[in-house]
């Protein structure tokens, strides 16, 4: 492990939207090279890596239910998306020399592994990075409740999120510029000020068992890194 290193096992949570890069939907393979790049850089770094990526780059389950299909119906589909995306993580982070699997909670064996807490964390303890895919296996919960409940299984020192923004602000700083910027949150504070980092329940999960959160930009280059040495701009949920 890498004396510079303040996270020796991290969750990064990974929106289907950021894996669209410019397009308007669908996966960006540049952008994903690109956040390959980090991954690799982290791990070669002495990380043992967990990834949750989203499904809202191909199909958002509320999107679906707000058009008149049944919400369980449409929130499977947006789960079968992340196993879209966590394959297409998985072919690019091999480009990069790194060995990695995908599990899904949805058990499809021709496609990739069934969720298994113990084969997943024997992969992270032999430096294989593990990409979950379809969320819990459950609808009505969403991806950063899947990302939670993950890093605490896979007894994860903290969980990433990776946002288009360096961190929480008190507003969104694209829309309002006197927005503020914390460097530090603690969960009740989000809770009470709704302040749509991650659901309710992602949030709840984290506080009860005692879970740090970091929120960072995961569009500089570079700066996957340098959240795991502590020098990245990000605000940090305690």
């Amino acid at each position: 492990m890498s004396g510079d290193v303040k996270y020796k096992r991290l969750l990064l949570k990974l929106s289907g939207e950021s894996l669209m890069g410019k397009d308007d939907y669908g996966i960006n393979l540049e952008t994903c090279h690109l956040f390959a790049k980090d991954i690799a850089n982290a791990v070669n770094a002495g990380v043992e890596l967990a990834i949750v990526v989203g499904g809202g780059n191909i199909f958002r389950g509320m999107q679906g239910a707000a058009k008149g299909m049944e919400r369980a119906s449409a929130d499977y589909m947006g789960m079968l998306a992340t196993v879209m995306n966590g394959l297409a993580l998985e072919g690019v982070l091999k480009e990069e020399g790194i060995a990695c699997a995908v599990q899904s909670a949805i058990p499809m064996p021709t496609v990739c592994e069934a969720y298994n807490r113990k084969t997943a964390l024997d992969h992270l303890n032999n430096n294989r990075v593990v990409i979950f895919t379809g969320g819990t296996g459950n609808p009505y919960f969403t991806t950063d409740t899947a990302a939670t409940l993950r890093a605490i299984e896979m007894n994860c020192e903290c969980l990433a999120k990776a946002t288009q923004v360096d961190g929480v602000y008190s507003a969104d700083p694209k829309k309002d510029p006197s927005a503020k910027r914390y460097d530090t949150l603690d969960y009740d504070t989000i809770l009470a000020k709704d302040l749509k980092i991650m659901d309710g329940a992602a949030i709840a999960l984290a506080r009860d068992n005692k879970l740090p959160l970091v929120i960072f930009s995961i569009h500089e280059p570079g700066n996957l890194t340098n959240m795991i040495k502590g020098q990245a701009t990000a605000t940090t949920v305690t």
